[in-house]
């Protein structure tokens, strides 16, 4: 769970304080910590976000289940039509969202745009939940005996989500939750709250949902265990580390909610021998250093078959070292800085750690120091000559770091692939069908890109994870969103009237 120190920021009198939004108002969280948030390509404070307190939940909480009775008997063509008011909404404000993702994130402001697109894409698939959160029925089971099941809403539903994404995960839980009549409590990543604000500024001017529908508590970890444990919360989503998902789902669960945790990856790309070069070099780079790497779907380990490793990688440094590193607001930008200067030493460690295993540093971005010496900066690096065992081809890095391992046929990059414990995604560049459709079957990772570095699916079809990279069984968004959020009952009937007797409407 967070493991971010508080901050005493008090005397910054001109920096504002955020609030937390519960029961239709912005209020003040019962706390005297707060952490300072900044903006990583050049160090500025933006603002201070409070570490609200279990009390703070409460209320939340509270308000969510107050506001459930009713807001679940609104009708559900009402409650699509809420979600398309609040499409349109994000439409109108791409541009500015983008902004706030790319001072408070760092990635790049076409990167941010992007993100806003995504978040749009699910409450446009959120809309159609007349139709998604339809039930089955089947007439005579038995004689004159007929079955319907049912969808319902369940009650509060939680979530806590990561700093990379700010504006595209919450929207990967907030809109379906609401569209299927449940109500809901968001607690943002504190390291990058100022796009959920603006998103829920947005809510609340527009009047679209009533209050204690949608609520959102910032904090740290005591929301996050609070989150997991409290009983008035009837399920929980995650998305972060390998290790924190796994914590947050056992103790979830052991609480009896409903979890979906979404966990660390190790995305493999392999580029077989008849790959298109530079359409196979686009996606990489596209893949390994957009958002700086901060991405559970960047692809972080590259697997060369035979001798694609002489076509790839040459044109494959030419073009990383063509990247631009700096403030991702200005134009010509291709790298944003890292998060915060925390996680650009991170990074820099594990380029070390690649050296030292053995690793070929055939481009380095540890030097990068983009366009202001305080920024949290690592340029696109490029590590040659890994092998299956050194830490950087297993572990989770976060960075713009590319790792280059060689294998000789199919058959090996298959089973490198699969011995990682993340299953997330991965992909195969090759035009030969049948290679790519074997690929697919048994490459062991939940989303499959073929001539696609970044194999995230769009919002109709679910984000599947395997393995430590997701716990749980109901993945996000698409249909499996839709049976997340609820559950199902089934009326089984039998009628003994003959259809003779009973009133009947006469003009």
């Amino acid at each position: 769970m967070s493991t971010a120190m508080p901050t005493r920021t008090a005397d910054a009198t001109d920096v504002r304080t955020l609030r937390n939004y519960v029961g239709g108002q912005f209020v003040e969280a019962a706390t005297n910590e707060h952490l300072d948030v900044t903006e990583p390509a050049t160090g500025a404070l933006l603002a201070r976000v409070p570490l609200s307190s279990a009390a703070d939940l409460d209320d939340a909480v509270r308000a969510a289940q107050e506001a459930f009775p009713k807001w679940r008997r609104t009708p559900t063509i009402e409650r699509a039509r809420r979600m398309f008011t609040l499409r349109q909404a994000l439409v109108e404000n791409q541009e500015r969202i983008a902004r706030l993702i790319t001072q408070d994130m760092g990635k790049t402001l076409p990167d941010a745009f992007a993100e806003v697109g995504r978040a749009i894409e699910m409450v446009e698939c959120a809309s159609a939940v007349p139709t998604t959160m339809q039930g089955r029925n089947l007439e005579n089971v038995a004689t004159n005996v007929d079955c319907e099941t049912y969808r319902q809403p369940i009650g509060v539903f939680g979530a806590i989500c990561p700093f990379n994404f700010p504006a595209m995960v919450p929207m990967w839980f907030l809109p379906f939750s609401v569209a299927c009549g449940n109500t809901f409590v968001l607690k943002p990543s504190e390291q990058v709250p100022l796009a959920q604000e603006a998103i829920f500024q947005l809510i609340h001017d527009l009047e679209l949902l009533p209050p204690g529908v949608i609520n959102l508590v910032n904090g740290g970890r005591e929301v996050v265990e609070g989150i997991c444990d409290h009983p008035g919360i009837a399920g929980v989503s995650f998305v972060g580390s390998a290790t924190v998902a796994k914590l947050v789902y056992e103790r979830s669960a052991r609480a009896g909610k409903r979890v979906q945790a979404l966990g660390g990856a190790k995305n493999h790309m392999v580029v077989m021998p008849d790959a298109v070069i530079d359409k196979t070099v686009e996606n990489i780079i596209g893949s390994s250093f957009g958002a700086a790497g901060q991405r559970c779907m960047a692809g972080s380990v590259l697997v060369t078959v035979g001798s694609a490793h002489d076509r790839v990688v040459p044109a494959l440094i030419a073009a990383a070292e063509k990247l631009r590193v700096g403030n991702g607001l200005e134009k010509g930008v291709g790298v944003g800085p890292l998060v915060s200067s925390e996680r650009r030493d991170i990074v820099r460690s594990w380029i070390d750690k690649g050296a030292a295993e053995g690793a070929n540093v055939v481009l380095d971005g540890r030097d990068e120091s983009g366009d202001n010496a305080a920024g949290a900066f690592v340029g696109p690096t490029i590590l040659d000559d890994v092998t299956a065992d050194m830490e950087v081809a297993r572990e989770e890095i976060f960075g713009p770091v590319l790792s280059v391992v060689k294998v000789e046929t199919l058959d090996e990059a298959i089973e490198l692939v699969n011995s990682s414990r993340y299953g997330n995604g991965s992909s195969i560049f090759t035009e030969s069908g049948a290679v790519a459709r074997r690929y697919r079957h048994d490459c062991d990772a939940g989303m499959i890109g073929v001539n696609i570095g970044v194999a995230a699916p769009v919002a109709f079809f679910p984000f599947s994870g395997w393995k430590d990279s997701f716990l749980g069984d109901l993945h996000a968004h698409g249909g499996d969103a839709i049976d997340f959020y609820t559950r199902k009952t089934t009326v089984t009937s039998r009628w003994y009237s003959d259809g003779e007797t009973g009133k009947f409407f006469v003009e």
